[in-house]
């Protein structure tokens, strides 16, 4: 069983500087013989549970034409997804290779690697690095060659606070690198996984880096200004650097499979933030969205597979659409399956989501607060798990039928309320295949808002 880990927020970027001494390792050939190097390791930015660190590695003996960069965690770390290199990771230790386009580095020449991870309840900067069998201490010359810390196996993880019910005995799905629910079913969401990184700047760069089906890791930095929708295709991972937006204009995931979107701020979008239409294993995550035209995050059109989590919604009407009409159970039937989990529905209207045919949608440990129109609606065939939120201030916390729409069915339970309505409930809802482990409904408040949102 997969569980999400809670972990301890550190506020603004941690950053380690370990320097190399002469000498090396005698499995590292004379020709490639790191004598020297120093290495900045940045926590770009962090979440619950999750994090972007960035690697600068300078060479400050003989220049190099590949390299190999070892170091080991000081907790249960784990590596997700990268750019820059090859990763692998056995316990606590890490290694790291060139990938084609940087494994030469001259003399005092400098190349920036670096990954997503998670952590458990400490993400601790790593004490010392390794290059071609030198130890990263700054300088060149002296103390012999050093060599990563030894293997630790990870702190198991804590027991679930509850076992999800009314499913039988839980399939794992998958769960790993900290994704929950339907994104992890159907094979997982891996993105780009360690594909080389893109970095882009522009609303240029972006649409072409972010087109076809080859796996990337595209990089978004500063603030991009575009209109319309920007075309996503298969096996992508778009992450936001820390303050990285979107302004005037959403991405459409249309037609895909395996696509993760991350630590995204998206404003004043002219049709949809992100509209998810006849695609696959889609993981939506860690963003913050406000002042659009249309849905922040709609999923319809036979989408399946979706997990939407740790994002913050403000500012802003018709929040999260999931099937967009009574009149496409044709297609709707059997997919749109998607979970919600640890999203701050931070003073929105509606849609909260609202949901049609999708059976089992789950909704769990999301912060509502001051939504003046409804929390969640389920309408025209859908099964809804309402489960372990916490609602301030919201009249209607949830609701079958919508509009024009008939009633589906809702189960509702463990939620908690403060200055809310009762809600309507009816119904009967799918089990939910996959394990997960539900946060203290009480508690879900200060855990949604010190971590929902992009970093």
């Amino acid at each position: 069983m997969s569980l999400r880990r809670r972990p301890q927020l550190m506020l603004g970027a941690a950053t380690a500087v370990a320097v190399a001494s002469a000498g090396f390792a005698a499995l590292a050939p004379a020709a490639n013989a790191a004598q020297g190097c120093r290495v900045t390791y940045t926590i770009a930015s962090q979440w619950q549970g999750g994090f972007v660190a960035d690697i600068a590695i300078t060479n400050l003996g003989d220049p190099l034409s590949d390299w190999t960069l070892k170091w080991s965690f000081g907790a249960d770390q784990q590596i997700t997804g990268g750019w820059g290199a090859t990763y692998s990771q056995s316990g606590t230790a890490v290694t790291a290779t060139n990938v084609s386009y940087n494994g030469s580095i001259g003399t005092g020449g400098t190349t920036s690697i670096g990954f997503q991870g998670t952590f458990g309840s400490s993400n601790p900067v790593p004490s010392s690095f390794v290059l071609n069998g030198t130890a990263c201490t700054g300088s060149v010359g002296g103390s012999p060659s050093a060599t990563p810390s030894p293997p630790r196996s990870p702190s198991p993880s804590p027991s679930p606070t509850r076992s999800p019910s009314p499913s039988p005995t839980p399939t794992p799905g998958g769960n790993t690198g900290g994704l929950v629910g339907w994104a992890a079913m159907n094979g997982g969401t891996s993105g780009g996984g360690n594909a080389a990184t893109v970095s882009v700047s522009s609303a240029s760069a972006l649409t072409s880096a972010i087109q076809g089906t080859t796996a990337s890791v595209v990089r978004v930095s500063g603030t991009i200004s575009c209109s319309g929708m920007l075309r996503v295709g298969s096996n992508k991972t778009i992450v936001g650097a820390s303050g990285a937006a979107l302004v005037g204009c959403g991405l459409n995931v249309s037609n895909a499979k395996n696509v993760i979107i991350r630590n995204l701020t998206f404003r004043n979008w002219d049709d949809d933030a992100i509209n998810v239409q006849y695609s696959t294993n889609v993981w939506i995550d860690h963003n913050t969205l406000s002042n659009g035209y249309d849905g922040a995050i709609d999923v319809k059109r036979a989408s399946d597979y979706v997990t939407v989590s740790w994002n913050r919604v403000f500012s802003h009407d018709k929040t999260m659409l999931l099937g967009h009409s009574d009149d496409n159970g044709a297609e709707d039937r059997g997919h749109l399956r998607v979970t919600y989990h640890h999203n701050w529905f931070d003073g929105t209207v509606q849609r909260n989501p609202r949901v049609r045919f999708g059976n089992p949608v789950h909704v769990f440990n999301n912060y509502y607060n001051n939504n003046r129109g409804y929390g969640v609606a389920s309408t025209q065939e859908a099964g809804v798990l309402v489960e372990g939120n916490y609602f301030e201030n919201v009249g209607d916390p949830y609701h079958r039928g919508e509009g024009s729409s008939p009633p589906g069915n809702l189960v509702a339970r463990d939620n908690y309320k403060v200055g809310s309505g009762g809600g309507d409930t009816g119904g009967s809802v799918a089990s939910i295949p996959y394990s997960y482990a539900l946060d203290t409904p009480s508690s879900v408040k200060s855990i949604v808002i010190g971590g929902a949102g992009a970093r």
